[in-house]
């Protein structure tokens, strides 16, 4: 039998609670748990690949999509052949029963481990096996921090990140209009260079959006990310004409289906697919590709563990078009820091570059599941 056949895929959903102290604010609200699904892929061989799924809030349930349906439809089927594993689920699944996110972000998590396993398989790091190359990506701080503080804890935080090498930090908005202001101001007062950019987490109404576009003009923004939800394509064309500062989304874009219609709209400059949730890494350079047709870069959105960030790395050092890499610093982040050996390091000029390890070039504690199991209830409250 074909030694890279896929004898058995599980996914294992964890959540860990967040401490009083360590619970960011932003436009979703309160953030008081974290929730992921790790994907655990092994070959007849026995070879293990791993991936991750963001969790969309309803992380037992895709779990159960892939143990249930996703795992008995496509193991057999050889691992190295990631386009037709897409293709089958795409095909059995998406097509013929309606494009559906949770499916996607299924599909994501196992096409990242199918990666992880080709990699290991050809004793390449994944960089290499995508065509790319061990260069340097700058990084910014991001992930589930710098919420709604007071701006001078704010400037407090950035002051020690700026000394760990970060030139680029991003900024949560979508508190009140003044509030996000007066952040906004003194930050850039207090960091002249600094590159800032914003997310507001789907927080902003147009009016909003157009209020707040000159400030961030003059106050040299890099981007205004997700003010509104991805099915406003009205808003999103409006607000693209309140100011200079571009528009940026595409973490809650499905597959490139979703994505050409976001570039053809033209409202929206910076393109933000996340591996875990639009397809995995075969759609994502799918993706990547159309962005490069129409000269636009991509940024890729960090999920909740280390595989993702891991994975994203080696991506972006794959493709013409990439853009800034986000670094999750949010504090305690066990799925970064527990759950997998280390995902990247920033360099004192605020860069990352992809582990030389075969695959994904992470190591994965499976006694993190046991430790930290699923757990029930809202992850954000407002």
């Amino acid at each position: 039998m074909n030694p890279h056949a896929i004898a058995e895929i599980t996914a294992f959903p964890v959540s860990y609670p967040l401490p009083p102290g360590a619970q960011p604010g932003m436009g979703t609200g309160r953030i008081v748990r974290r929730d992921a699904i790790v994907v655990k892929v092994v070959t007849v061989g026995g070879t293990v690949g791993w991936g991750e799924c963001f969790h969309a809030r309803s992380h037992m349930a895709i779990a159960t999509l892939i143990n249930a349906y996703l795992a008995p439809l496509v193991e057999g089927m050889d691992a190295t052949a990631v386009v037709d594993v897409w293709s089958k689920v795409y095909n059995y699944h998406l097509a013929g029963y309606g494009a559906g996110a949770a499916c996607y972000i299924a599909l994501s998590g196992i096409d990242i481990a199918l990666w992880d396993i080709r990699g290991k398989v050809a004793n390449m790091p994944l960089y290499r096996l995508l065509g790319g190359s061990p260069r340097r990506v700058r990084a910014y701080a991001g992930g589930l921090s710098l919420g709604f503080e007071a701006p001078d804890r704010l400037i407090e935080r950035i002051q020690a990140l700026a000394g760990a090498g970060y030139g680029a930090i991003k900024l949560r908005v979508g508190d009140t209009l003044e509030n996000d202001i007066e952040r906004l101001r003194r930050i850039r007062e207090k960091f002249p260079a600094l590159d800032i950019m914003t997310d507001a987490n789907t927080a902003y109404t147009l009016a909003d959006a157009t209020k707040v576009l000159p400030v961030m003009d003059e106050l040299r923004i890099g981007w205004l990310e997700e003010p509104f939800s991805m099915d406003d394509r009205d808003a999103y064309r409006l607000a693209s004409q309140a100011g200079s500062t571009p528009l940026a989304a595409g973490e809650n874009l499905y597959s490139k289906f979703e994505f050409v219609r976001a570039i053809e709209d033209g409202s929206i400059r910076i393109l933000q697919p996340d591996l875990s949730k639009a397809g995995g890494i075969t759609e994502g350079c799918r993706i990547a590709a159309l962005a490069a047709a129409y000269k636009l870069p991509v940024h890729v959105h960090s999920s909740m563990t280390g595989i993702n960030q891991a994975a994203s790395i080696h991506f972006l050092a794959s493709i013409e078009n990439a853009g800034l890499f986000e670094a999750d610093v949010s504090e305690g982040n066990k799925f970064r820091d527990e759950l997998v050996t280390t995902p990247y390091a920033v360099d004192r000029d605020g860069c990352v570059a992809p582990n030389e390890g075969a695959g994904l070039g992470i190591e994965i504690d499976e006694t993190f599941f046991a430790r930290y199991p699923a757990a029930h209830g809202l992850t954000n409250k407002v």
